[in-house]
């Protein structure tokens, strides 16, 4: 995974970019893993314990007023709240700093609002690609509350299949060939599995930067 700026991975004393965190499906093709991982990243513990406290006290009264839906516009997720929010606090801004200037190339032409997905325990991401119209070629999210599995299955070729997993307090990072090549999705709790390893998934809250299209 080309990270555009390298030194800043050796200056996260609690967040180390991870490459042991994909499973490989049987039948999936040495060129397409090596495309996975050219294009996704996993920076395990990217924020500590009180950092996710303070993201969570600070969103939880944004999304505390709305219902958990069943019915997305394109029909992708099940079970979800979400918001925007673009003015933080001096205890997250700084957080969010760091999440742009290790994810983007350009970390001061982003989309000015921040997106955040609140996932039920009950709640699936349906298998999908994000549309070019709503944002570029990078998503960098943080995982907030619980761990959860991604799938990235190989556009039009369904034996192509890569899971990702995505710890809690993690950041990952989609770009390029993961975001536009393979259709992506959040394992519900009765098939969250990574490889063999049961993955208990709980409410899970993520906190989405994104660059234009």
């Amino acid at each position: 995974f080309n990270i555009h700026n390298h030194h800043c991975i050796r200056k996260y004393e609690n967040g180390t970019l991870q490459e042991n965190f994909f499973y490989i499906h049987d039948g999936t093709n040495e060129v397409n893993v090596l495309d996975v991982k050219r294009s996704f990243a996993v920076f395990h513990n990217f924020i500590s314990e009180e950092e996710e406290t303070n993201l969570t006290n600070e969103i939880e009264p944004h999304v505390k007023r709305l219902k958990y839906e069943f019915n997305h516009w394109d029909d992708a997720i099940h079970g979800y709240r979400e918001t925007e929010k673009s003015k933080w606090s001096t205890k997250c801004f700084p957080i969010l700093e760091r999440v742009k200037k290790i994810s983007f190339e350009d970390s001061e032409n982003l989309i000015p609002h921040v997106h955040i997905l609140d996932l039920s325990p009950d709640g699936v991401i349906k298998p999908h690609i994000d549309s070019i119209r709503f944002c570029g070629d990078t998503i960098s999210g943080l995982c907030l509350l619980s761990d959860a599995v991604m799938r990235l299955v190989k556009d039009q070729e369904n034996n192509q299949v890569v899971d990702v997993l995505l710890p809690r307090r993690a950041l990952y990072i989609m770009k390029d060939d993961s975001r536009y090549k393979y259709t992506h999705e959040i394992l519900g709790k009765e098939s969250s599995y990574f490889g063999s390893l049961f993955i208990k998934r709980e409410r899970r809250v993520s906190v989405i930067i994104r660059n234009p299209p």
